[in-house]
Formats: structure tokens, C-alpha cells, sequence
């Protein structure tokens, strides 16, 4: 959303540019001094960017399809999608890649689409292992192939610069449907490909 289609004066606005201020009343910084005087509406403002995802339904992405491709039902993959979400637990970011693929079963969507379905979901609080479902879950739900793939690997910030400390570990989920369940050679084939493209260590 740009920045024109904010106003300061609504009161949902106010209520919560009112409670960035508690906030940094809260961990002892004074939010009347010059530096933190457009914070509280500077920090309201990304949020509508960083949790647009409510506003948006996934689905519509996906409603629009093609099936004038010449009888192609084989693997089509999307690697290396960038993924920026907040963890639901402590609100910080973690960011990484999702590799997302499916076989068309009679129709295929726009490749942009795929990963505009991404961005929907990841632009909401969130935990990887559900984000990984929901994104594999739209896509078999809306458009019923033969089966769908999605692998994700991201960072937490929760993890890497507060707790335990551990700025290079990598968090891998997957969830699998259809063919890429039930059938070893679709599944392999899967991996080959990413593992070719980008290989399945994200910081090599």
C-alpha cells in the first residue's frame, strides 16, 4: 500500500501509532525525542507492507489458467522464490527461498502467479512448517494437478541473532501431494532438478 493511502488521522491509525509509542516507552527509549518523533507512524506504515497477506486471498491468484499447452502434464518447477515473513512467536523476520512444483493435470497457471501465491501467505506472522503447507495446500486445492512440491529454506532471526545464536543454521521444510507423494521417480526427478539448479544447501 503506498504511502497516500495512509492517514494518520484514522482512528485504527492513531490507536496503533499509540501503541508503538508504548513500546518505546517500554524498552526505555523516549518517543518524543526528534529521532523516534515519525517512528510509530513509519513503523505502522511497513507493517501494511510486511503483513499485506491479510488483505490478499491467495486463491484469486491462481484462478486464471492455460490449457492450450500442447497436452504437457510433466514437472514444472519455480526455484529460488524469495520468501521475507515474521515469525508469529517473537514477531521478527525470517527470510529464505521457496522452490515450489507441480504437474499441470490439463492446465497451467502464469509462472508470476505462483509466486505472488507465495507472497501471500508469507506476508502474514507465521511459522515456516505452516507456511510450507498452506502454500502446497492452495495450490492443489485450486488447481488439482497431478501432484505438488513445496520445499522451503529460511533463516530465523529468532534463532540466529537472539537465543541460542546461530546466525548460519537453515531451517528446511517440505510438504508433498499426489505424485510427488506417491510416486519415488516424480519425487527424485524433484530433487534432481533443484539440487542442478541452486543445489538444496541455500548458502552454497
Amino acid at each position: 500500500m503506498s504511502d497516500i493511502e495512509f492517514d494518520p488521522t484514522d482512528p485504527a491509525n492513531q490507536a496503533a501509532m499509540a501503541a508503538v509509542r508504548a513500546m518505546l516507552n517500554h524498552i526505555g527509549d523516549d518517543p518524543e525525542r526528534e529521532g523516534l518523533l515519525d517512528t510509530p507512524m513509519r513503523v505502522v506504515k511497513s507493517w501494511r507492507e510486511h503483513f499485506a497477506g491479510y488483505q490478499s486471498d491467495p486463491r484469486l491468484h491462481l484462478e486464471r489458467t492455460f490449457e492450450d499447452v500442447s497436452g504437457y502434464d510433466e514437472l514444472v518447477l519455480i526455484t529460488d522464490i524469495e520468501v521475507h515473513s515474521h515469525c508469529e512467536h517473537h514477531m521478527v523476520p525470517f527470510v529464505g527461498k521457496c522452490h515450489v512444483a507441480y504437474i499441470p493435470d490439463g492446465k497451467v497457471v502464469g509462472l508470476s502467479k505462483i509466486a505472488r501465491v507465495v507472497d501471500a501467505f508469507a506476508k502474514r506472522l507465521q511459522v515456516q512448517e505452516k507456511l510450507t503447507a498452506q502454500i502446497a495446500d492452495c495450490i492443489q486445492e485450486v488447481l488439482k494437478p497431478q501432484g505438488v512440491a513445496v520445499i522451503m529454506q529460511c533463516q530465523h532471526f529468532c534463532m540466529c541473532y537472539r537465543g541460542v545464536r546461530k546466525p548460519s543454521s537453515w531451517t528446511t521444510t517440505s510438504k508433498l501431494h499426489g505424485a510427488f507423494m506417491d510416486d519415488p521417480a516424480s519425487r527424485s526427478e524433484l530433487l534432481q532438478l533443484i539440487s542442478l539448479d541452486r543445489g538444496l544447501n541455500p548458502a552454497g
